[in-house]
This record gives structure tokens, C-alpha cells and sequence, in this order.
């Protein structure tokens, strides 16, 4: 994602983020409860593009995952924000 991020690439990413967040699970359970979802809701809804922004807003507000899904996909934390931005047009 290092090239300008479409609302295309941005929900990829929003995506990608889904994925590794429901690797994660603390951060998945987290998300769950501060979303009030269950995990059939999440999987019916995956795509979505208030829920990705959603997912994507849990990220920001949460450093510690937000850095871990950086440094893991080598994404940069100002292309986690764009994507956010992107998703609410």
C-alpha cells in the first residue's frame, strides 16, 4: 500500500485488517464487545463499509493493536487513517 490508496485499496486494507484482528484474539473479542456484534453478524457483514470503518476506527483509537497491524503488514499508521477517511465517502 505504499502507492496512493484508492477506496478500493482502502477497503483491501480495511479488510486485511479484519483478518489479522481475528487472528488476534483479545483484540477480536474487544472489537466484538465495543461493537456490540456477534461473530456470525461479523462474518455476514465482513464486507460492509460502515463495519470495515468501524473495525478501522477500533484500530485507531487502540495504539498498541494499531502499531501491531502496522509493523506486521508494514503499513503505515497515516495509510490506516486515509483508508478511514476513504471509507466514510
Amino acid at each position: 500500500m505504499k502507492d496512493r490508496i484508492t477506496p478500493e485499496k482502502a477497503e483491501i486494507l480495511a479488510l486485511e485488517a479484519l483478518a489479522w484482528l481475528a487472528g488476534q484474539p483479545d483484540g477480536i473479542a474487544r472489537f466484538l464487545a465495543v461493537s456490540g456484534l456477534e461473530a456470525t453478524d461479523l462474518r455476514r457483514a465482513a464486507g460492509d463499509r460502515d463495519l470495515l470503518g468501524a473495525l478501522l476506527d477500533f484500530l485507531l483509537i487502540n495504539e498498541p493493536l494499531l502499531l501491531e497491524f502496522c509493523q506486521i503488514t508494514s503499513i503505515q499508521s497515516s495509510a490506516v487513517h486515509t483508508a478511514r477517511h476513504l471509507l466514510e465517502a
